[in-house]
């Protein structure tokens, strides 16, 4: 009786590949509707732009081989390696979270980062569909990446100080970084 059920479990989970953090994966480059991308290491990566979400291809593979599952903390990059860490800050309210990159996109025009519909939701962000951030590649606690891993959100972060969000959105505004 337990072989047909472990055969029926197998069949269930699809082929996708475990979520692991190892191997990172860099990519060659690719293109997509005339745009080329060329993925990299990129370890001191911070950038300002936008942020959209995506969830409706629940259950699809995602670049990096796993399945995606919208609830959970992840997010879409066009050249960061996968996984990758990110620190994600909404410009309007300081909120910030921390991200498992395990995908490609955005393609559209002006936007940085796709987040998961769970990502969005802890960003507060998801009512709006878009927000401006800011993007910083980091080094999370073993504790935090098992977290996101099991599709869990890491510890929470204090805001940014409301100082250091006009001086974002003034580089963001005049097209910095």
């Amino acid at each position: 009786m337990t072989l047909p059920l472990l055969a029926l479990s197998a069949c269930a989970g699809g082929n996708y590949r475990p979520v692991a953090d190892a191997p990172v994966r860099i990519g060659p480059a690719y293109t997509i509707r005339g745009t080329t991308y060329v993925p990299a290491a990129a370890p001191a990566y911070d950038a300002l732009g936008y942020a959209s979400w995506y969830g409706g291809e629940s259950g699809n593979r995602t670049a990096n081989g796993e399945k995606f599952r919208p609830g959970w903390v992840t997010a879409a990059h066009t050249t960061l390696p996968l996984p990758t860490y990110v620190e994600v800050t909404a410009l309007d309210s300081g909120r910030r979270i921390i991200v498992r990159v395990n995908d490609r996109g955005p393609f559209a025009r002006g936007r940085i980062i796709d987040l998961s519909r769970g990502a969005a939701e802890q960003l507060g962000m998801k009512a709006q569909g878009h927000a401006a951030v800011r993007v910083r590649r980091v080094e999370p606690s073993e504790k935090d990446r098992e977290r996101l891993r099991k599709g869990k959100p890491a510890a929470s972060l204090s805001r940014v100080p409301e100082r250091e969000l006009l001086g974002l959105r003034a580089q963001l505004a005049a097209g910095e970084r």
